[in-house]
């Protein structure tokens, strides 16, 4: 059996040059996460597509996915339910839009609950 031929997509996207003068850029994230105060975070209640279980999902948050995946913990751990966070979303299992509500005007966020 012959041995299988590397491509390029198998170096996992890493080229050699054998240009002296190269110089390799690494993307850097330099979003700043803006204070609490300066968020406007949206607070509804969302059915569509689970199967009729009730999530609330926290939108609006403006900032780094690190500091958006600290705040989604802290919510899940204050509220005692599970959850996770997706495309700049905070999922929360359940109807909980009260208590989220109450932990991030107490974290000194702008909340505002939307939806119907």
């Amino acid at each position: 059996m012959k041995p299988k031929k590397n491509s390029l997509s198998d170096l996992g996207g890493i080229m050699f040059s054998t240009n002296p003068d190269f110089e390799y850029h690494e993307e850097v994230d330099d979003t700043v996460t803006s204070p609490n105060n300066h968020q406007d975070l949206r607070v509804m209640l969302d059915k569509k597509n689970r199967g009729g279980k009730a999530v609330t999902l926290i939108t609006g948050f403006k900032g780094r996915t690190e500091d958006l995946d600290i705040l989604g913990k802290m919510l899940k751990t204050k509220c005692g339910v599970g959850g996770s966070v997706k495309e700049g979303e905070i999922m929360i299992q359940g109807d909980v839009r009260d208590k989220v509500m109450a932990i991030l005007q107490k974290d000194g966020y702008k909340v505002k609950k939307a939806g119907g």
